[in-house]
Parts: structure tokens; sequence; C-alpha cells
């Protein structure tokens, strides 16, 4: 199951690290995507990889902390549905009553 590593990059201050940071991440066996957030210095790796071994390619950038590890989700997107089909039914009962008024 593919897992959600959320690192902070204390050095990550410009484009340069930045992209230097993403490199040695994307060089690590099973990692499918990479984001990375300049001005809180986050960066987010996705895959099947060992977090261990994200931490110590990116020590040689720069200092690294490790905010979060857990399980990549994708569950919002079906909540979000969920909701909005939710939202249309009571939308549609609102309008029904407001016509009977009149």
């Amino acid at each position: 199951m593919a897992q959600k590593v959320v690192l902070k990059v204390l050095t990550m201050t410009d484009d340069k690290i930045k992209q230097k940071a993403m490199e040695a991440a994307a060089d690590i066996y099973g990692v499918d995507s990479i984001a990375a957030d300049l001005k809180e210095q986050k960066l987010t790796v996705i895959g099947e990889m060992d977090a261990v071994a994200v931490v110590k390619k990116l020590k040689k950038v720069g200092k690294v902390d490790i905010v979060s590890v857990g399980p990549a989700k994708e569950e919002k997107k079906k909540e979000e549905k969920k909701d909005d089909k939710k939202g249309d039914k009571k939308e549609e009962k609102k309008d029904g009553k407001k016509e009977e008024k009149k």
C-alpha cells in the first residue's frame, strides 16, 4: 500500500535547493509523486518506498525533519461526491416547497 511521507527540509529556501531535493527524492525506487511547498519548506513524497531511505537521501541536500508518515488516502474525493449528491437533493426539496407556497 502506498504511503505518504511529509518532510520539512529546513534548508529549502530557494528554487535551486527545492529542485535538488525533488531530484534526490525522485531518485528513490518506488516514489510515485513528489510535491514541494517552498513557503512552508515541506516536501511531500507518495509511493511504495521506505521513509528512512527518503530521509537518508535528502540529508545530502540539507537538514530534514519528518512531519508525518501515513497511508496515502484519496477518500476526500469520494466524500465530496457524496456531499454533492446530498446537497442537490436538499436544493430540490427547497425549490419544490417554494413553488407550492406561491
